[in-house]
């Protein structure tokens, strides 16, 4: 007999649906409870279709922060960054200005206010259904699930409250007096500073990353995986798709409707950094109309 698949609706707090409804993937084993087990998704291609910040450029576009023709050119940058695999240190400095650059002056309450507003209307129908159903099996059996990524920790909030997750760790920007300063607090979220995150969280919430899985798409992320004891490719771009193979991990892409399969053979290593093309335009945007 087949095995039967649990469709979930998701609401909001006021019992709204939440625009996307999550279907238990094919071929994923059971998650066990455990009081020292949890959970980490990255967030870009991984929960959500997309660059989570190239959606809240898109939401500021139709709000006339910027124009549509500006949204394009962080469309094609964030495209050329992808296919460039642009992470040397350089690059990745670059974003970083560009990102403080955009968020510099502007209250901590109005970027939440729009982020909320936002992703009600363009991030929620585009989380992937079987991402969402993947951490729903996480919190059905008692564990902690929380989004890791380089957009914003206040974007990355946001969609965890609207996803009932529990919490989320992102780039974080120094604020004082409830406005941005333009200065970074720590590391952008990217890369091995991922995996040193994990680290920090599994000692002040007492987990064994042992028993911890993470979910990412891009091999970027090969030091959050590898920091876990259970590491699953989930739209996998094609250096983690090889290293998923060798290094037998399971993989999940809902892109084509594939069923989840291990699999085992060698790796490259690439993937692009999406925020900081997105956030450059919208910091060269800001820098116009101040002028």
């Amino acid at each position: 007999m087949g095995r039967t698949r649990r469709l979930t609706i998701s609401t909001d707090a006021a019992g709204r649906t939440a625009g996307w409804a999550t279907a238990e993937p094919d071929g994923t084993p059971p998650t066990t409870p455990h009081p020292r087990a949890a959970a980490f998704f990255d967030i870009d291609n991984t929960m959500l279709r997309g660059a989570s910040i190239y959606w809240l450029a898109r939401g500021l576009a139709a709000r006339n922060y910027f124009t549509t023709t500006d949204l394009a050119q962080f469309a094609w940058r964030q495209a050329r960054f992808r296919l460039l695999a642009a992470e040397h240190a350089g690059d990745l400095s670059r974003a970083r200005e560009a990102a403080l650059a955009f968020v510099t002056g502007w209250r901590v309450t109005d970027v939440e206010r729009l982020a909320e507003e936002i992703f009600d209307e363009l991030m929620a129908p585009r989380i992937w259904s079987g991402s969402r159903a993947l951490a729903q099996r996480h919190l059905d059996a008692g564990q902690r699930v929380w989004l890791v990524s380089a957009t914003p920790v206040e974007i990355g909030r946001v969609i965890a409250q609207r996803l009932g997750l529990t919490g989320a760790l992102g780039t974080v920007a120094e604020v004082v007096d409830g406005a941005y300063t333009g200065r970074l607090v720590g590391k952008l979220m990217h890369g091995p500073a991922k995996a040193e995150a994990l680290a920090q969280l599994a000692t002040v919430e007492g987990l064994d990353l042992h028993r911890c899985s993470a979910y990412s798409d891009s091999a970027n992320d090969l030091p959050m995986l590898s920091a876990v004891g259970h590491a699953v490719a989930v739209n996998p771009d094609t250096a983690l798709r090889h290293q998923a193979r060798e290094r037998g991990w399971q993989v999940h892409d809902f892109r084509t409707g594939r069923k989840a399969a291990r699999i085992a053979v060698p790796s490259t290593v690439a993937a692009g950094f999406l925020a900081g093309a997105v956030t450059a335009g919208l910091a060269l945007r800001r820098r116009r109309a101040s002028g």
